[in-house]
């Protein structure tokens, strides 16, 4: 997987649309910093899921693929980091089935998460191996599959990950300078992705496979490429959810998450990454005003309380992603990155 350079010139240009989509997300992280501990906290919240949206790009946006797996990667990294960073009292009180060696390790959750994050790839290479042999509505198919293996798997192995229960007891050091760092991270693996032959060769099999695979594309290799690699990423938000929360739980790894993030990526766009960020910024705005609706907003001067109906928030997001579909298809951003004049023609 090489990347196509050029002189010094058109490197700068290329990557100045990357450091402008970092300059925005370091503004909404530094606005979040002079706020309360509250918008903080949501902020940081906003963050981990812009990771995940950047994860679920680098695979859906690049192959056009469509995957309802990439949330299972975020548990196994989630749990995994909470497991390795839990005090070993507290395992062997949730967790009576764990191995010895694992029931007594207390690692630092930096650790932890990178291992979980391992984890989690190296599952995503093995599945990977197998069915990025489907294409088109079979393989997204096989990706919903996954997905639930992965949430029943994991919910009855009571002795090892708790079951349905909450696994509680986590490290929670997660704050909004880390996850800031971390969706950095993601923004610039993504795009360094994309500007490499690799994902060049993926793009043309997205438009067209059989002229893709009659020009010497190895389609299966390039998928099974960008899959890995976009696990790895959801990896990491998943370890961050568990050491922000202090807490996880199956159901928390499932369907209502795997749907907003694709209501995201769906919404911005999902060929660009310019789309993953503004498609995460929307929702994740529209959710906290509809939060704030529903907890119930007084109305000047006549003391009373105006609240809307639980889960009209939810309803709000699935029709804005319905008119997407039906009116913008490419999203927000059109399916195009963020272009910045340099220089002279």
């Amino acid at each position: 997987m090489t990347i196509v350079v050029g002189s010094a010139r058109e490197i700068c240009r290329r990557l100045l649309p990357l450091f402008a989509l970092l300059a925005i997300v370091a503004a909404i992280a530094l606005l979040a910093s002079e706020g309360s501990p509250f918008a903080q906290r949501r902020v940081t919240l906003g963050l981990i899921d812009l990771t995940a949206v950047v994860g679920l790009y680098i695979f859906v946006g690049n192959s056009g693929i469509l995957s309802f797996g990439h949330v299972s990667f975020m548990a196994i990294a989630a749990y995994v980091s909470a497991i390795l960073s839990m005090k070993a009292a507290t395992k062997g009180m949730f967790l009576p089935g764990l191995p010895t060696l694992i029931e007594h390790a207390e690692l630092p959750p930096v650790l932890t998460g990178l291992l979980g994050t391992l984890c989690a790839t190296l599952f995503a290479l093995i599945v990977g191996l197998v069915l990025m042999r489907l294409s088109g509505m079979s393989a997204s198919i096989a990706t919903f599959a996954l997905l639930i293996i992965v949430y029943v798997v994991i919910g009855n192995l009571d002795s090892i990950t708790g079951g349905q229960r909450s696994l509680m007891g986590i490290p929670a050091p997660v704050g909004l300078g880390t996850s800031f760092v971390v969706a950095a991270l993601a923004l610039a693996v993504a795009f360094g992705y994309q500007e490499t032959r690799s994902a060049l060769a993926l793009r043309a099999a997205r438009e067209d496979e059989v002229a893709a695979r009659a020009s010497g594309v190895r389609v299966y290799r390039e998928r099974v490429i960008a899959f890995t690699l976009s696990a790895f990423v959801s990896g990491l938000s998943g370890a961050l959810m568990a050491h922000i929360l202090g807490t996880v739980r199956v159901d928390s790894f499932y369907l209502d998450l795997t749907f907003i993030t694709i209501a995201m990526l769906v919404v911005g766009g999902s060929r660009s990454l310019l789309g993953a960020v503004t498609g995460t910024i929307v929702i994740v705005g529209l959710n906290e005003i509809m939060r704030i609706v529903e907890a119930g907003v007084q109305i000047p001067g006549t003391g009373a309380t105006l609240a809307a109906p639980a889960g009209l928030g939810d309803v709000l997001v699935a029709l804005t992603m319905l008119l997407m579909i039906m009116f913008r298809p490419a999203g927000l951003s059109d399916g195009r990155e963020l272009t910045i004049a340099y220089g002279k023609r």
